[in-house]
């Protein structure tokens, strides 16, 4: 039995994740419910039933505001199209002219913004009421919006009545996880200054970058948190709330911009680029350390337990042995500018972020 490579496991565990297999059965609820119903309408309305589980797949988002935004301006989409094509049936008439023209407007019409998540329906309906409904549009057109209309209610009932659970406590892990992802960047970098110099390990010197990505997806992630607590009866009360989560990526990022001077500094120096200062290897020894123990106080960043408190404390004491290294080294020019001053003016400012995080500014460094 052939293995499933590695690199497709994060995206089988995200197909598979409880939220997903919900979302899944509730579609599949709402298509079939609303094929049922499709059936029951009345008179001629019932004549184009399949448009009804479509209108129930239009209307399935994970969270219960975007099904309701997207219902709503789905349905704006359809009327305007509807509208457009009527107007040609009762003047013009069906033809191939006026089939090109009502598409052309429909896709003018789409791009002024105005109906969102609708916007592709209006050339859609336009062009379905033209050519399927003909000379009969008028009937065709009622039948049309009906069925999706009923798709649509029949999608949000279900996502209503089966209501998603707030994102929040996977927009919390999302967090937690960029916080471990910069905590290991910044001790990799102390990790690598100890072993050797120049260093062998240059993992750090690729990985600066994709701090930004992560804290884009971690942005997006709380993003949808906050919309699936709009409108969400198990979020009432304030239940799930994200402010913790946000005061806390908020805190990372910022710690984020001073990490990812420091590597680049360093990588500079390593890479021997031009516009390198040098750095004094006698600060090294104290560089790394103050790496690695400041990336120890982010990893428990939010944590409020004696061992936090001393990861704290640790990388405090860390940066300001640094900080008494470069003052009792040379007073030039060139190490005043250097890589080590800039190391430790960042790492400081982190331990100073992290003590206020902590509700603790009494032990940082001076």
């Amino acid at each position: 039995m052939t293995a499933v490579p590695s690199s497709l496991m994060p995206s089988i565990r995200a197909a598979v994740a409880p939220p997903r297999l919900l979302f899944a059965a509730k579609t599949a609820l709402a298509v079939g419910m609303a094929w049922i119903i499709a059936h029951l309408l009345p008179g001629f309305v019932d004549d184009h039933p399949y448009y009804a589980p479509l209108g129930a797949l239009i209307s399935m988002h994970p969270t219960l505001m975007d099904s309701v935004k997207s219902s709503v301006q789905t349905v704006a989409g359809l009327a305007a199209g509807i509208v457009l094509a009527l107007l040609v049936v009762f003047t013009f008439g069906p033809t191939v002219w006026t089939l090109a023209l009502v598409a052309g407007i429909g896709v003018l019409l789409s791009g002024t913004g105005w109906f969102g998540a609708g916007r592709e329906y209006i050339a859609v309906a336009a062009v379905f009421v033209l050519i399927i409904g003909g000379h009969d549009a008028d009937a065709y057109s009622l039948s049309y919006l009906a069925q999706m209309a009923v798709g649509l209610v029949v999608g949000l009932a279900v996502n209503l009545l089966l209501a998603p659970g707030p994102f929040s406590a996977t927009a919390e892990a999302r967090v937690k996880e960029y916080q471990r992802e910069l905590a290991d960047h910044l001790a990799g970098i102390g990790d690598a200054l100890a072993a050797s110099w120049p260093p062998e390990r240059t993992e750090w010197t690729r990985g600066a970058d994709a701090l930004e990505t992560t804290a884009r997806d971690v942005r997006a992630a709380l993003a949808e948190a906050d919309r699936s607590r709009r409108g969400n009866p198990r979020a009432v009360g304030g239940r799930h709330g994200t402010e913790a989560a946000h005061e806390r990526l908020e805190t990372l990022e910022s710690i984020a911009v001073r990490v990812r001077d420091v590597s680049d500094a360093l990588e500079d120096v390593v890479h021997e680029r031009p516009a390198a200062f040098p750095l004094d290897r006698e600060l090294i020894p104290a560089i790394a350390r103050a790496c690695q123990a400041t990336a120890g106080a982010i990893a428990v960043n939010g944590v409020d337990d004696p061992h936090a408190h001393r990861a704290r404390e640790a990388a405090a004491q860390a940066v300001r042995l640094l900080v008494d290294a470069l003052e009792a080294g040379q007073e030039s020019a060139r190490s005043i500018l250097g890589p080590g001053v800039l190391v430790a003016t960042h790492l400081r400012r982190v331990v100073v972020l992290l003590h206020a995080r902590s509700g603790r500014s009494d032990d940082v460094p001076r």
